[in-house]
């Protein structure tokens, strides 16, 4: 059994499957709706249900109070269809979203790199190719959480075909980044979804970039610049890196080729816990730190980029702004899980997300 969905202001009919969430069912029809944490907790995805009958499944009761859902709001990320129905959205239209839609691959597992002590490097040849822009992610479906998936970044350029790679940061006590790092093999097949998630640079603003990122948040960051210098992109972009310590510091090698042939690329390591005494020349502190020291602590004129750990996130949010770069011009990943619902999912710094 299926329903029709129709959604407003936008007036496009869909078809959704008995038990496919709103959410699923528009993405996979090529129609963004905001979202974020997809377990229902952070009321990103509320929608207006304006006609029809709907189960609000798990949706928290914070994130969607009582008297909410007595007013006909739901969150798209649960919500299931009794009936054919009319919903209202909050969509934005933006010039450098492709809209692209969410399908599914299988893929087969043909390199596994360990690139530091905790993350690991894993190709996957595609049963066809993926249309992405750079900085999205996949969700993977993983054998040791009977098939539940998880999100990765694309760290590979759109440009790559039908192979794609995940930096997959091991997580102690995490079941499924273990699994990943110390039972899966070359030639072993999964299951992926994807594109995902409205992250990507905005090509059409026409100004200098910044990436600022840490620890496996190098993905999107890795996907961006590939794909900018693969299409030619003469604008100065600059990267600001931050591992602890030299052996954690990936693809730095290839970073600096990229910045040795393209004389619009600076690459800035920074190291935050190298032993003194080393031979490290680089910058040495936290990424916000060493990107405030290299742009004199002014970054007006930018678009900012920021992809790593929460604490990496608020204080680069905190410094580029006290350089005078706000909320406007920086753009960030937002992945979250269930496991967050005790925690704050928002920046104090940021009313939007």
């Amino acid at each position: 059994m299926s329903y029709e969905l129709t959604i407003e202001p936008l007036g496009q009919t869909i078809e959704i499957e008995d038990g496919q969430t709103i959410l699923d069912a528009a993405l996979r029809a090529g129609i963004y709706l905001p979202h974020a944490c997809c377990h229902g907790l952070c009321a990103t995805c509320k929608v207006q249900v304006l006609d029809g009958d709907v189960d609000h499944g798990e949706a928290s009761t914070f994130a969607l109070m009582d008297f909410e859902r007595e007013e006909g709001k739901t969150l798209a990320c649960c919500c299931r269809l009794e009936s054919d129905a009319v919903i209202e959205a909050e969509i934005e239209e933006d010039p450098d979203s492709l809209n692209l839609a969410v399908q599914d691959y299988e893929g087969e597992v043909v390199r596994i790199e360990t690139l530091t002590p905790t993350i690991r490097g894993i190709w996957l040849k595609l049963d066809r190719p993926m249309e992405f822009q750079a900085g999205q992610y996949i969700n993977l479906e993983v054998p040791a959480v009977d098939g539940q998936s998880r999100a990765f970044s694309l760290a590979n350029a759109p440009q790559t075909g039908d192979v794609v790679e995940l930096n997959v940061r091991i997580v102690p006590g995490g079941q499924v980044t273990t699994w990943l790092h110390e039972k899966l093999e070359v030639g072993e097949k999964l299951k992926l979804s994807g594109p995902y998630g409205r992250f990507f640079v905005k090509k059409s603003a026409n100004v200098p970039l910044i990436f600022m990122a840490g620890g496996s948040g190098l993905s999107s960051p890795k996907s961006m610049i590939e794909d900018l210098l693969a299409e030619g992109c003469t604008l100065p972009m600059t990267l600001v890196y931050g591992q602890r310590s030299r052996d954690e510091l990936y693809y730095d090698a290839e970073f600096k080729a990229l910045a040795e042939k393209h004389a619009n690329f600076t690459y800035v390591p920074a190291l935050s816990s190298e032993p003194e005494g080393s031979d490290w020349n680089g910058a040495r502190g936290f990424v916000h730190e060493a990107a405030k020291a290299h742009f004199n602590n002014d970054f007006r004129g930018h678009k900012a980029y920021l992809c790593g750990p929460p604490a990496m996130i608020e204080a680069c949010i905190t410094t580029l702004m006290q350089g005078r770069l706000f909320e406007r011009d920086i753009y960030m990943e937002k992945f979250f899980s269930a496991a967050d619902a005790s925690q704050q999912l928002k920046s104090p710094l940021f009313k939007s997300i």
